[in-house]
């Protein structure tokens, strides 16, 4: 499971627990699969728990919990899906200076 797509999932259920994994998978942009992968990994690794809710239809659902254990893995992900993204961030200003530069030069 990439960082990524774990950081987006983890988010979803700290924001939402109610959500379904096809909920999940259209607010991260992921496949209803990769979604069902992702939260298997994370409840075998003890960060989401999973519990049985009847909804307004009498059909079965699951409420996705992080557990402690995932409450400090989503901070440990935040952190390093951030520096990622800040020197992704960083690489891009080079690079679009270097556009700028190269633009101004054939003027």
């Amino acid at each position: 499971m990439n960082e990524s797509a774990q950081y987006h999932i983890l988010k979803q259920i700290q924001d939402n627990p109610q959500l379904t994994q096809r909920q999940i998978a259209k607010n991260t942009g992921l496949s209803l699969g990769k979604v069902n992968y992702c939260l298997r990994a994370l409840m075998d690794k003890g960060c989401v728990k999973a519990v049985n809710f009847k909804n307004s239809k009498n059909k079965s659902g699951y409420a996705y919990k992080l557990t402690p254990q995932g409450i400090e893995e989503k901070a440990r992900v935040t952190y390093r899906f951030l520096r990622r993204k800040l020197r992704e961030y960083e690489q891009l200003e080079r690079e679009i200076e270097e556009l700028r530069k190269e633009a101004d030069n054939l003027n």
